[in-house]
């Protein structure tokens, strides 16, 4: 594995043109694993639910102006961050970038106020599942069962807190 490059770490909305490759290309992957089509299971939650102040800003990474990672968070409940849409691009796997997505996700949940994170994974993702793993998120489900029995894998991760902290209220998350 080579070490991840020096990145930009940018915060944009969802309808960023730089988004859509990378959703493009989530959802032809999840489409090949699953055998059904995937994009319109990335289309499902509104663009909204991932920008301030629902609890969400869509994190992409840039390497000389083009995208190669990124994911997103959403409010999941009020103390809670839901992690979506984490992805490198093909090209630029097994770099660390998915650590670096994932460390920046957190970083900005916690500043906003969360206090743990929550997350799905399907079963024919063992990348994803050993990336949780290792970045010391709790498994909610049986590592010795055959994950294509068990569904989505949910996983959570308890935040330290953040000296800025801005947490989402209920109210905020309604309007």
């Amino acid at each position: 594995m080579t070490s991840a490059p020096d990145l930009t770490v940018v915060h944009v909305p969802v309808s960023d043109p730089r988004v859509r490759p990378l959703l493009r290309e989530l959802g032809d992957e999840y489409s090949r694993r699953y055998g059904k089509d995937a994009h319109e299971e990335l289309a499902r939650y509104p663009d909204e639910e991932f920008t301030a102040p629902h609890g969400g800003v869509l994190l992409l990474l840039l390497e000389a102006g083009e995208p190669v990672a990124g994911g997103a968070f959403r409010r999941y409940d009020a103390a809670t961050a839901e992690l979506k849409r984490i992805w490198t691009h093909s090209a630029h796997r097994r770099r660390g970038l998915a650590r670096r997505v994932v460390a920046e996700l957190e970083r900005e949940a916690a500043g906003r106020g969360y206090r743990r994170v929550f997350l799905t994974t399907g079963p024919r993702q063992p990348e994803a599942r050993a990336l949780y793993l290792a970045t010391g998120y709790t498994p909610l489900f049986d590592t010795g069962a055959d994950p294509e029995t068990l569904g989505p894998l949910p996983f959570e991760k308890h935040l330290p807190r953040s000296p800025r902290t801005t947490a989402p209220t209920r109210e905020a998350a309604t309007q």
